[in-house]
């Protein structure tokens, strides 16, 4: 099935860079990450996470790059696969909708060892949580642990929001590096 997602081009015609679906999936892995849409960079790259906002998401996680990437521990599977292009206000532009109901729920079924999701993103969070702020999912954090984890997404613009809400960093964050720590030594 991972062959057939990297060909996907069911929506082609609606990106700008043209498709180059952008996922890393293991039937071992036991952390799920599951965010909103590779930018320009991870399209350019093939890598998911590979510019600033993945180094801020590594920070909050507390791992490496080396503990990241490993595909046998974490899986990566964007809301879309696809660089979905820019919007008028300089953001990226929405994950294409056809993608998630696609690929997303085929790749999980395949990965029966996965203890840890984590939502990265208003539109991870939308598509799994169902309408309403972003703040409002990621402040039910508690509800949803300990097998899934909302966060914002890890973008420069994200910084602003965590001083507003202090709760992130004090609360939130050590929890996640908890959480990572045992999803990734749960029977080791």
């Amino acid at each position: 099935m991972a062959r057939e997602a990297a060909g996907c081009k069911v929506c082609a015609s609606a990106l700008p860079l043209g498709p180059r679906p952008i996922f890393r999936v293991s039937r071992t892995a036991r952390i799920l990450i599951n965010s909103q849409a590779p930018g320009t960079r991870a399209h350019l790259t093939g890598v998911p996470f590979n510019d600033a906002s993945g180094e801020r998401l590594r920070d909050w996680l507390q791992i490496d790059a080396d503990v990241f990437y490993d595909v046998s521990r974490i899986a990566i599977i964007p809301t879309g696969l696809c660089y979905p292009g820019v919007q008028s206000n300089g953001g990226d532009a929405p994950p294409r909708p056809e993608c998630a109901a696609l690929w997303l729920n085929r790749f999980v079924r395949l990965m029966p060892e996965i203890r840890l999701t984590l939502l990265v993103g208003a539109y991870a969070l939308r598509n799994r949580l169902g309408t309403g702020a972003m703040t409002d999912h990621v402040r039910r954090f508690r509800a949803l642990s300990p097998t899934i984890i909302p966060l914002p997404h890890p973008s420069w613009r994200t910084k602003v929001w965590e001083k507003r809400n202090p709760w992130f960093t004090e609360e939130l964050l050590p929890m996640l590096r908890q959480a990572i720590q045992a999803a990734l030594t749960d029977n080791e």
